[in-house]
């Protein structure tokens, strides 16, 4: 039975690819309305598009370098070394074919929202959910398709040899997350130097509305969205989901079985992310909504299903392929039964569902805490930010308490193993939770598209009513994907400590020590270099907008038209340039500290840089996304204060909110969701590397 399921993976990535395939037909068979709304999602694509070759470009050299260094690296083991290379080629290719594939959907998605919101509500939330589900499914479909294919050629290639199949495979998830992080702090910077370019120049100095047309740096900031929360996301999401099923692997081979057969435990992280995708697949038949429906409880009916369904699902197929005897022994001695690994998978998605709900109160409008940094804004920026950064330190408290509770729990009922089954159960339903947040940016965008192209009032109100939507499953899913980070990251460093032979790691030790110190450090170095060169590029885009106003005659009297692609290009080149250093910061350091300082002061570089990480970045996402909110709590019929008085869009204290917001950006959209990837590649760098410090130690 176990070797039937072998194709159970690559099958369902290939399901996966059909479906994404019929969404992408589906969306191009919509119309695009008038003329204007095909120019601008024209410039929208175009941008997108040239900023993602400019990427690739730069990518794919990396991606040769590294190939090149594992096959060094692996030079003594010919057999394996070769397949390391290529899983991180094959994994690295994937990972970017399924940004590329998702991103020109949902640019192409956008305009056609706008012209389906002439229709109603309803046809405007079925053609941008279905723009994400174009995003969600190529991510799951590739992954699956990738990983699930290459266990059956390289179980082939090692005669059933799973500890050498597995070791290959972990090459594949050090391409998804090595893409990954390019992508996140690629993108991140680039939406965020646009965003605050338009921002503070467009609506502060100059007074112009959100997304309006004689605004240059709009349509890089409508580009941004797609790079940074499309092709961004999409790229993270893809490197938790393989890191995930690959931690979960690894893990699989430390049980002691009859006859020394790993299989069950290690093909079972297959199985169950090959059910996930058919859960999804389901779910997205329930997002409906009628007109004057609320969208939101269409998405969370759709993502919400999938994952009950998912739950039970996974209870009968553990059964189905633990050993009759009930229970399996892992390397600290704990039984492990198949009813023990449902449980861990109902944790995992538990957690993710309460992290998802605790981010969504923080970030959401109307809720106290932003409305007490909205309070606070009357007094001015300063006051703004001090009560932002407040409520950002406070909302880490309770997402770390249940990923700590999370953790613990799952290890009880089923060990380390548990820890990964839950990392992988938060995850399994990836396709439809990653189309829920993809379809924000494309809301997004119909709206921005309807401002400047003259729509009718009830077209924008219908795309602000989706996009308002948009921003409460964005931060949900900036939220669940830290969640995910913190399980699956654990998960990997369970690997990394089986697979280096450390059966414990002492703190007494001055090496372990200094490494948990270098790990805290890291990530408040590598989330100063992203804000930085959001900083920078802001910078840049500020003074070009300034120029195109100062320079442009008739440009803010609306009788000429502003040069945005000079606007694209300066977030293009400056996101390019300023990504390397803090991918190289990302890939190096584990590789430095393991051959120097040993496997356990890079255990203690992990751990320091688990914890600091993921505190980090809950702190800067929930921040960010709250005072985004304080912002459009100001827009509309304006902010009514506690003491009665009502301050509109354009008064001192909505303008202290939108200084908020601006700072805000890049720790929601840059720096945050990038240190998610960055405790992620850092433990899968040292889970390759550890073999080769075992042997060197």
């Amino acid at each position: 039975m176990l070797e039937s399921l072998y194709y159970a993976a690559p099958v369902a990535g290939l399901l996966a690819l059909a479906f994404a395939v019929y969404k992408t037909a589906y969306v191009k068979r919509q119309d695009m309305g008038d003329e204007r709304i095909r120019e601008i999602t024209g410039l929208i694509q175009e941008g997108a598009l040239a900023f993602l070759k400019a990427e690739y470009k730069v990518l794919a050299g990396f991606v040769v370098l590294v190939a090149a260094l594992l096959l060094l690296a692996y030079s003594t083991d010919p057999e394996r070394g070769p397949l390391v290379a290529i899983s991180f080629v094959i994994g690295a290719c994937a990972s970017a074919t399924a940004g590329w594939a998702g991103m020109r959907v949902a640019t192409q998605a956008n305009g056609r929202t706008t012209f389906a919101a002439r229709r109603g509500l309803a046809p405007a939330l079925d053609v941008a959910f279905s723009g994400g589900t174009v995003m969600g499914m190529t991510v799951v479909g590739l992954a699956s398709l990738g990983l699930g294919a290459l266990f059956v050629i390289y179980d082939a290639a090692f005669n059933g040899d799973v500890l050498h199949v597995v070791n290959a495979l972990v090459g594949f998830s050090m391409g998804a997350s090595s893409i990954a992080l390019f992508a996140r702090v690629g993108g991140g910077i680039y939406t965020k130097a646009a965003d605050v370019g338009a921002d503070l120049v467009g609506k502060v100095e100059s007074g112009l509305p959100e997304d309006d047309p004689r605004n240059p740096a709009v349509i890089a900031d409508n580009v941004g969205d797609n790079v940074g929360d499309v092709a961004g996301m999409g790229a993270d999401l893809f490197e938790s989901y393989v890191g995930a099923i690959v931690g979960a692997m690894v893990l699989g081979l430390g049980f002691t079985l009859p006859g020394g057969d790993h299989v069950g435990p290690v093909l079972l992280p297959l199985v169950l992310a090959a059910l996930g995708i058919v859960c999804s697949i389901v779910g997205t038949f329930f997002v409906r909504t009628k007109e004057g429906g609320n969208p939101q409880v269409a998405l969370d009916i759709g993502a919400f299903g999938a994952a009950i369904v998912m739950a039970v699902l996974t209870f009968f197929v553990a059964k189905a392929m633990w050993p009759a005897e009930g229970a399996l022994v892992d390397l600290t001695g704990q039984h492990v039964s198949a009813m023990d690994v449902g449980g861990a998978t109902v944790i995992g998605l538990v957690v993710g569902v309460l992290v998802g709900m605790i981010t969504s109160y923080y970030c959401s409008m109307g809720k106290g805490p932003v409305n007490s940094i909205a309070e606070q804004s009357k007094t001015g920026t300063a006051t703004n930010i001090i009560a932002g950064l407040g409520v950002g330190m406070q909302s880490t408290a309770w997402p770390v308490l249940v990923i700590a509770a999370g953790v613990i729990a799952a290890a009880y009922v089923a060990g380390l193993y548990g820890v990964a089954i839950a990392a992988l159960g938060m995850l399994s339903t990836t396709g439809i939770q990653l189309a829920v947040d993809a379809y924000g940016p494309i809301a997004d965008n119909a709206g921005g598209i309807a401002e400047m192209s003259h729509q009718a009032p009830e077209v924008r109100e219908r795309t602000d009513k989706l996009d308002a939507v948009g921003n409460t499953t964005a931060a949900i899913g900036k939220g669940f994907a830290i969640g995910s980070a913190a399980m699956t990251a654990l998960a990997l460093f369970a690997a990394f400590a089986q697979t280096a032979h450390i059966t414990g790691i002492d703190i007494s030790k001055p090496e372990v020590m200094g490494g948990l110190f270098i790990g805290g450090m890291l990530p408040f170095l590598f989330s100063s270099m992203a804000m930085k060169a959001v900083g920078v590029a802001a910078m840049d885009m500020i003074e070009e907008v300034r120029r195109q106003f100062r320079e442009i005659p008739g440009l803010l009297e609306g009788t000429a038209k502003p040069d945005t692609a000079r606007c694209v290009a300066i977030s293009t080149q400056a996101s390019i340039k300023r990504m390397i250093l803090p991918g190289a910061l990302a890939v190096v350091t584990p590789v430095v500290i393991g051959f120097v300082m040993g496997p356990e002061a890079l255990g203690g570089v992990l751990a320091g840089v688990t914890v600091s990480g993921v505190v980090m970045a809950i702190f800067m996402a929930n921040a960010g996304g709250a005072w985004d909110n304080a912002k459009k709590s100001f827009e509309g019929g304006g902010y009514k204060m506690s003491d009665g008085s009502v301050h509109p869009k354009g008064s001192e204290a909505h303008n202290a909110a939108v200084v908020g917001d601006t700072v805000g950006d890049p720790f929601k959209d840059t720096a945050g969701p990038s240190l998610n990837i960055l405790i992620k590649l850092m433990s899968i760098v040292a889970l390759i590397i550890a073999p080769l410090i075992a042997l060197a130690g």
